[in-house]
């Protein structure tokens, strides 16, 4: 394999990342993410580039004090099995553990990778801020299969989340 850098993404990545992350989200595995998403939150990303090529690609979301998601994890195919996904996600951590992010998630197929990083399982539930901001508006929250898992990365206290109230029509 050529040489491959983790680096920060930059604008001018931005086509290439898209067309990596279409992959699978044309297999549903990831949630579709425009260019202009990809722009609009081009700072939460990390990139692996082989020699001027976008291979991989993962984003860092910060929910609040103390917690983030890894979304958006991609590697190429041809670049699969080269520890690239590892790389991805120990680049968001060492993000996350700069900003004194306590907990890291992520939700996922493939839980035995997260599980060989360190993450655990834990109930969607465990999640209520990420479930009703933006699971909520997925086309499988009725019967979502993905799993939840997550990562502490320090012994900083966690702070509890405010939850978003749910309100039924006739209370408004």
């Amino acid at each position: 394999m050529n040489q491959v850098i983790i680096r920060r993404a930059e604008a001018g990545d931005v086509p290439a990342m898209a067309l990596v992350l279409a992959k699978f989200s044309q297999d549903k595995l990831l949630l579709d993410r425009s260019e202009d998403d990809i722009y609009q939150h081009l700072q939460e990303f990390v990139v692996a580039d082989c020699e001027g090529l976008i291979v991989g690609t993962v984003a860092l979301h910060i929910y609040g004090s103390n917690l983030a998601e890894i979304r958006s994890l991609a590697v190429s195919k041809d670049f699969q099995k080269n520890n690239l996904g590892k790389m991805l996600v120990q680049a968001c951590e060492t993000m996350a553990e700069e900003l004194h992010v306590a907990l890291v998630f992520a939700l996922t197929y493939v839980s035995d990778f997260f599980i060989h990083l360190g993450y655990h399982i834990v109930p969607k539930e465990a999640l209520p801020y990420k479930v009703w901001t933006v699971c909520v508006h997925c086309e499988k929250f009725s019967h979502c299969d993905e799993i939840a898992v997550q990562k502490r990365l320090s012994d900083e206290m966690i702070k509890p989340m405010h939850m978003i109230p749910i309100y039924n029509k006739t209370e408004i």
